[in-house]
């Protein structure tokens, strides 16, 4: 199927690599929590767009690139890292009942998620070295191979996305009604952004 040689098992693999806990599960539970389903479908259209810049960087070779110069590897690691210790780090630093410490629109919801995406350099060397596993050398792959291959993430992103979203608005309706409960969780979060941060820059 257009130059895939088991578009089955690519769809199970990506369905799989979505539910990893991350930054970007993080963002569409976060953002949920703070504009309800349009702010978590607005993370999760924010999430594809990183995605695809990615998809198509790792296809023109941009990741044997950031090999070659390690010091552009390191550096958009760091910023990265950084981008997410921050937000961390506010979301930490909150009082109690001060509310939501980044009260977003869903427009910057959207761009928020779109920049924890793009800064994870990580992502375009996992899709420099997933996209070759599912490409038959046979069919003469070309553009059109790896375009249905992006429109596959993206509706599959969108998809799993859409059904985080309703569940975690549905529980955010009780999560509410407790100051303390939503307080405790807002610091959670904070605690695990910081830690992606800190992963993203210290993995080699």
């Amino acid at each position: 199927m257009f130059g895939i040689s088991d578009y089955g098992a690519f769809v199970v693999a990506i369905i799989v690599f979505l539910a990893i806990p991350g930054p970007g599960n993080l963002a569409i539970l976060s953002a949920t929590a703070q504009g309800g389903v349009r702010g978590g479908l607005g993370s999760t259209l924010g999430i594809i767009a990183g995605d695809q810049i990615l998809m198509w960087c790792a296809v023109a070779g941009v990741a044997a690139v950031l090999k070659t110069y390690p010091a552009a590897f390191a550096a958009v690691q760091w910023l990265g890292a950084a981008y997410l210790a921050w937000l961390g780090a506010r979301m930490l630093l909150a009082k109690p009942g001060q509310g939501a410490v980044l009260k977003l629109k869903p427009r910057h919801l959207i761009r928020q998620s779109f920049l924890i995406t793009l800064l994870n350099p990580k992502a375009i060397v996992f899709y420099m070295a997933f996209f070759p596993l599912f490409v038959d050398p046979a069919k003469n792959p070309g553009l059109a191979t790896f375009g249905v291959m992006a429109l596959t993430v993206a509706i599959l992103t969108f998809a799993y996305g859409l059904v985080a979203t309703l569940l975690a608005h549905h529980l955010a309706e009780r999560v509410r009604a407790s100051t303390r409960l939503s307080g405790a969780l807002q610091k959670l979060a904070g605690v695990f952004l910081i830690g992606f941060g800190v992963r993203l820059a210290l993995t080699k």
